[in-house]
């Protein structure tokens, strides 16, 4: 009886194996156990399940769910790999371990550690997709791969991607401008303001759908999502419009936004892998402190290797306009940043008529005697939109670039400026990285301006210092509204728009903004270039401005890094307020802004500054756009009294 017993008892132990087994690696119609993917500290997880044919994420962290179940797949022209899916096999959990110094971001060495994971399916016509997984600390990336070899292109007409939230979450996004609107058709430039804590499921304002990154706060966790920039095999994206029961689902380009006759995308042959889908998930000071879109962007590739010299430059255009583009008045700001120890020099539009090729091979020539780099500043042109400024029609081609960027490097220019792009369709991901190729070629650096975000574009094109994709400092000089906005605009981009990429924002102006009343501080303008990240920062006060602000300002602004090898979220929240440290070798630099129109007492812990005796802060006067130095004691319970729409900072040699 016993054998008999035994003999039964392991044969119910095989029926239940073999269930098991069949329910991973069975049929596309039954439901399929889900999959779990750990980040290393066990803390956050992904969870994979099919649902007859179906794929669905969900995002765990600490217990609590973040994302419910969400959608995966694609639709390629020639099939569907969205639905009918049946599940293959998945490999093993493999650790990716990564360690880079990047000049551009938030922090120099960066370190990356997640579990991988890799599931294999195919569709019901036989054709296969894989899904890999990389799970960190800090959140999830994930990408789709056509593993196939083809000879003719495949396209993706739809990908079914989406971002499930409770709908009791909030969010703060910015609007995607329809293409070839506003001024001379030169959207879609990513310069819209942010929509503030709005409900999920809000419907963009604008049909083209929401801009990344997009920031949600979902229970305990916030929440930011973006993608990797495609190596010219795939448009990029945004959120779609429309976002019933805080489903965000993955929208393409409209139709205009492309290189002049060339392709919307995303079209390739096979293999084929996607851009990655990436979620940074936390506390603010998580997803501040993060570099998960850089982590998984794709490391550097260019032939050449350039010398990528990060610094501050002075710049004339955005308080004074184009009358400031003269010989005489470009001379004294290279005089100017040579006396603020200011690396380079920014000349922007209609240099080449109003100075001229020869008398700026003469600028740059004066600019080398004083240690200073020029910048200058191109249209890229096309048909994509009717914006009139030049030097134009020279960066459209190959060959073009070539003897263009020939011409700066023989006068020893250091970078150059481009100016009003098109959209995001693949023929035009295509034109910038042709760009940034041809002018690694020649050592410039680039800056691109009326542009798409980066998404780790920097990473890949080290040349590649900044980008704009924000509505800058130059708006503000356009109208009292827009100067209006700046308090709560400039309080919102650093946990949104420059989360993970520079931006040129082109900050600080401490005195008056043209014939404008402005509304934050003189405090919270000297802020902003800690505040905000770039790979050369463009200043915006004028040499005149500059001279009237007391001695310790201006030394404070000679000063200051050109690069951080840290970075440490102190105290905020988007919109209303926002305490940064930086550090550059042995100093922390500490910077606040208030966003709002009421004094504020900060507790800050600063304890982490470790100094054998006090120093002191840069906090704002007693008069409008006015300074004052108080000391300060670093401790874990630092009082700082900041101003409304007020700022202040604080220069810290550790011991």
């Amino acid at each position: 009886m016993m054998k008999q017993f035994n003999a039964k008892a392991l044969g119910l132990k095989c029926l239940l194996i073999f269930t098991l087994f069949f329910s991973f690696c069975g049929n596309a119609k039954g439901v399929v156990s889900p999959f779990r993917i750990s980040s290393p500290d066990n803390k956050l997880s992904v969870i994979l399940t099919i649902k007859s044919g179906n794929l669905y994420y969900q995002i765990i962290k600490d217990s609590q769910k973040v994302l419910k179940d969400s959608r995966l797949g694609l639709i390629r022209d020639d099939g569907d790999f969205s639905e009918n899916l049946t599940f293959l096999n998945a490999d093993g959990v493999r650790e990716v371990s990564d360690t880079y110094e990047l000049l551009t971001i938030k922090r120099k060495i960066n370190n990356y550690l997640a579990n991988k994971k890799t599931f294999h399916f195919k569709n019901k016509d036989g054709h296969p997709m894989d899904i890999i997984f990389q799970v960190s600390n800090d959140g999830v990336a994930f990408r789709y791969y056509f593993p196939d070899s083809s000879s003719e292109v495949k396209h993706i007409i739809q990908e079914k991607t989406t971002y499930h939230f409770d709908m009791a979450a909030k969010a703060w996004m910015q609007p995607m401008s329809n293409a070839k609107s506003g001024w001379a058709k030169a959207n879609p430039s990513y310069e819209e303001y942010y929509q503030k804590e709005i409900p999920v499921g809000t419907t963009s304002p604008i049909a083209a759908g929401w801009v990344y990154p997009a920031l949600f706060h979902t229970g305990k966790n916030w929440v930011a999502v973006t993608e990797s920039f495609p190596n010219g095999d795939y448009c990029v994206t945004r959120l779609k419009a429309e976002s019933p029961d805080g489903e965000y689902s993955i929208g393409l380009p409209q139709s205009l936004e492309v290189f002049t006759n060339g392709i919307l995308g995303p079209e390739s042959k096979l293999p084929w892998y996607t851009p990655w889908r990436v979620i940074a998930i936390g506390s603010l000071k998580t997803i501040v402190e993060s570099t998960l879109g850089t982590n998984i962007a794709q490391p550097a590739i260019v032939e050449k290797k350039v010398v990528t010299k990060p610094g501050i430059s002075a710049w004339s255009w955005v308080l004074l306009g184009d009358d400031s583009t003269t010989f005489s008045v470009q001379k004294r700001f290279i005089d100017y940043a040579a006396d603020m120890h200011w690396r380079y020099c920014l000349i922007d539009a209609l240099w080449d008529t109003k100075i001229g090729y020869p008398k700026m091979k003469e600028l740059a020539d004066y600019a080398r005697t004083k240690n200073v780099g020029l910048l200058l500043w191109y249209n890229s042109a096309g048909k994509w939109n009717e914006t009139p400024q030049t030097p134009k029609d020279k960066l459209l081609t190959h060959e073009s670039r070539l003897k263009e960027f020939g011409i700066l490097k023989g006068m020893g220019v250091k970078g150059v400026k481009i100016d009003f792009f098109g959209g995001d369709g693949q023929s035009m991901i295509q034109y910038y990285i042709a760009i940034l190729k041809d002018a690694a070629d020649f050592g410039l650096l680039v800056n691109f301006h009326g542009t798409t975000l980066p998404r780790g574009l920097e990473r890949t094109y080290p040349n590649l210092v900044t980008m704009e994709a924000i509505k800058g400092m130059e708006f503000a000089t356009f109208s009292q509204a827009n100067l209006d906005e700046q308090p709560m605009h400039c309080t919102t981009i650093p946990y949104t728009r420059n989360l993970f990429d520079p931006m040129d924002y082109t900050p600080m102006a401490l005195n008056h903004v043209r014939n404008l009343k402005r509304a934050t501080t003189s405090c919270f303008e000297l802020a902003l270039p800690i505040i905000f990240q770039s790979g050369i920062t463009h200043i915006a006060e004028t040499p005149e401005g500059m001279s009237t602000v007391p001695f310790y300002v201006k030394d404070f602004l000679k000063h200051l890094p050109e690069s951080w090898d840290d970075i440490r979220f102190i105290q905020g929240y988007p919109g209303k307020l926002v305490v940064l440290a930086r550090r550059s070798g042995k100093h922390w630099y500490i910077a606040g802004i208030n966003g709002e129109h009421i004094a504020k007492t900060l507790d800050l812990d600063l304890s982490f500054i470790k100094r054998s005796s006090g120093s002191t802060m840069i906090v704002d006067g007693n008069q409008p756009l006015s300074f004052k130095k108080i000391s300060v004691t670093f401790t874990n319970h630092t009082k700082v009294k900041v101003e409304p729409y007020g700022g202040f900072v604080i220069d810290a040699e550790q011991e």
